[in-house]
């Protein structure tokens, strides 16, 4: 089977492509036919995220092992696209380059039936051109101010400091004011 993906970069202008690629093929393979597709030169990290239905995001599928033991950790390489994507679950989350943090809203659309002589992945097209930047991204959350407002209790830098009374510094031979 053929998994047809709309792939939207996350930006003010309609920026997407539609691409078409094996169902067995990995997430590391269609991480290749995004990059290709949008003129990434695919020397940036990226990862992929599991995320519900209306785009929160969930787990993150590295393209390397991050993990502190080498192999525990599952990498793009590691699933295929049907393992996580199939008719109910159509969402994922891409993101390219940590640095630019360019994001791309990825939908399974459409499985269909292989055609012979078609060489997969493939790019079957194109809507818009790049930016020059990715958009800025705001990280604040909607309730910034319930956090703030959570300490207003007349907490001061004493009581946050989380070394204050305690000995731990002893047990491991350190001593608190070492330089």
């Amino acid at each position: 089977m053929v998994y047809k993906f709309r792939v939207i970069l996350d930006a003010e202008e309609d920026v997407f492509r539609d691409i078409a690629i094996l169902e067995d093929d990995t997430l590391e393979d269609l991480h290749n036919a995004i990059f290709n597709s949008f003129g990434f030169d695919g020397m940036e990290v990226a990862s992929f995220y599991t995320c519900d239905e209306t785009w929160n995001q969930e787990d993150e599928i590295s393209l390397f092992d991050t993990g502190d033991v080498p192999g525990e950790q599952k990498i793009m390489s590691d699933y295929q696209l049907s393992d996580i994507l199939d008719k109910e679950n159509t969402k994922i989350l891409y993101v390219y380059d940590f640095i630019n943090m360019w994001t791309f809203l990825v939908e399974l659309a459409a499985v269909e039936d292989q055609l012979a002589g078609n060489t997969y992945p493939e790019t079957i097209f194109s809507h818009g051109e790049m930016p020059d930047e990715a958009m800025e991204k705001n990280f604040e959350s909607d309730n910034a101010d319930d956090y703030n407002n959570e300490f207003e209790d007349g907490l001061d830098e004493d009581d946050l400091d989380m070394f204050e009374g305690d000995d731990s510094f002893e047990d491991y031979g350190f001593e608190e004011n070492w330089n």
